[in-house]
């Protein structure tokens, strides 16, 4: 029973990181990476649907993206799907390739980033420690209904805590590695 609280316990922390890696991968650095453009919905044939499902993205250098869509009357769609982003970004048509240059961030907009990203670590953290204090409610119950003893309450707590500070510690290493890379020139 301990085993599979620690299972799920375990499971739950570990989307909580992968959630907050997602979220970090959609703010803007300076460089030009592939995933910034995930979140972009184009309309194609009536419905939205991700940008990554109509067109390649590539990174042509470390300013600049490179998207290819696959159909040519999907070209304009695709334009004015970045353009209408929360992005910012200004893509440029050459034929059927569209060009995404990205602008440089100012010292001022990289410590917003920064503020933004430590609120997206700081819910992260949230979230594993809400993890935690289900699972100790989960071995509470199994005490009180006589399924555990104390002791293992105790046993399983302790490895509950272990848990948290180690998905916590990799939460701090994904703000870190971020931070390192929104303050980079």
């Amino acid at each position: 029973m301990l085993d599979a609280i620690k299972k799920d316990t375990a499971t739950r922390m570990g989307k909580s990181v992968d959630s907050l890696e997602l979220e970090l991968a959609k703010i803007r650095t300076g460089r030009a990476h592939p995933s910034l453009l995930d979140h972009v919905m184009v309309e194609y044939y009536g419905s939205d649907v991700p940008i990554n499902q109509v067109a390649n993205v590539n990174t042509e250098d470390a300013r600049t993206l490179t998207v290819t869509p696959w159909e040519r009357d999907m070209v304009g769609k695709v334009e004015k799907a970045i353009m209408n982003s929360d992005l910012g970004l200004n893509p440029a048509t050459v034929g059927t390739v569209i060009r995404v240059p990205l602008p440089a961030l100012t010292e001022e907009r990289r410590k917003d980033l920064v503020k933004v990203v430590r609120h997206e670590a700081e819910n992260a953290r949230v979230a594993i420690r809400n993890i935690r204090r289900d699972a100790n409610n989960e071995m509470k119950k199994l005490v009180k209904d006589k399924a555990i003893s104390e002791d293992d309450e105790r046993r399983g707590e302790d490895e509950v805590q272990k848990l948290t500070d180690e998905y916590v510690a990799r939460v701090e290493q994904v703000l870190e590695q971020k931070e390192k890379e929104l303050m980079a020139i």
